[in-house]
């Protein structure tokens, strides 16, 4: 929330908080380096939770952590059963990791938007600092480019190269004149696939995102909650939402690779 006694003016406020802590000239080679660190740190949360409860695991009767860990690998592990066809021991494990590591980045959001950046300015000196990851376009298309490069290598990997260079020649149209429109619209219809997963999980994100920030920058800091407690109730249908559907369209993508089509 917002403190008490701020000089800013809810425009400056909003520009505040939506400037990332970056090193370099602000061109292609910045590097956002609060999204890097709480992406990371998420990660590394993420990794050694499942870790504890892996080496703590117990046939008996299990802890409460444990009974969540196993709710989510067989959430996780039945949607890939249904959706993925092929043979490939690397999907389950990543399609758990996509999910529970876009859930801890996406939760990042339900801290108060003054909460963490205040205490970095006031105890460290860091000017700008945004906490959500995936609020910020450069993770999820770093994320969307890595699922793009799977779909590439399996594609190739399963079908060819001349199985993966025919599929986007000759299809849907099978004939040799059709080459040039087939290969226009399948060069497209797959360049799509990872703007639209990365796209779609920024946009709703750095959406929501906003939302806290107008709410912290149009009240007074002691009435926030009125505004903030129900959006944030709403945010997290969202949250949960946008981490499924990504590892969903993952899953999905993997899948499409997999097929051989002859």
């Amino acid at each position: 929330m917002a403190a008490p006694g701020e000089a800013l003016t809810p425009s400056s406020y909003i520009t505040h908080h939506l400037t990332n802590l970056a090193v370099g000239d602000g061109g292609f080679w910045t590097v956002h380096i609060d999204s890097l660190f709480f992406s990371v740190l998420t990660g590394l949360i993420f990794l050694g939770l499942f870790h504890s409860v892996a080496k703590k695991a117990t046939s008996g009767v299990p802890s409460k952590l444990q009974c969540f860990v196993e709710i989510l690998v067989e959430f996780v592990d039945s949607n890939v059963k249904d959706t993925f066809h092929g043979r490939n021991p690397l999907v389950a494990p990543l399609a758990l990791t996509i999910f529970c590591w876009i859930m801890l980045m996406n939760i990042m959001d339900l801290i108060p938007i003054d909460f963490i950046p205040y205490a970095a300015e006031h105890g460290l000196g860091i000017p700008y600092l945004k906490v959500v990851p995936t609020a910020d376009v450069n993770i999820t298309m770093a994320m969307a480019l890595g699922v793009f490069a799977l779909m590439i290598y399996y594609s190739i990997k399963v079908k060819g190269l001349g199985g993966f260079a025919k599929e986007l020649a000759l299809h849907p149209f099978n004939h040799p004149i059709m080459i040039p429109f087939n290969l226009l619209l399948e060069v497209v219809s797959l360049l799509a696939k990872p703007i639209s997963l990365g796209m779609r999980l920024f946009g709703n994100m750095f959406a929501g995102e906003v939302v806290f920030i107008l709410i912290a920058a149009l009240m007074p800091w002691w009435a926030q909650w009125l505004g903030s407690v129900p959006w944030a109730i709403f945010h997290i249908l969202i949250i949960t939402i946008q981490a499924f559907v990504f590892m969903m369209l993952t899953i999905v993508y993997l899948s499409q690779a997999h097929e051989d089509n002859h």
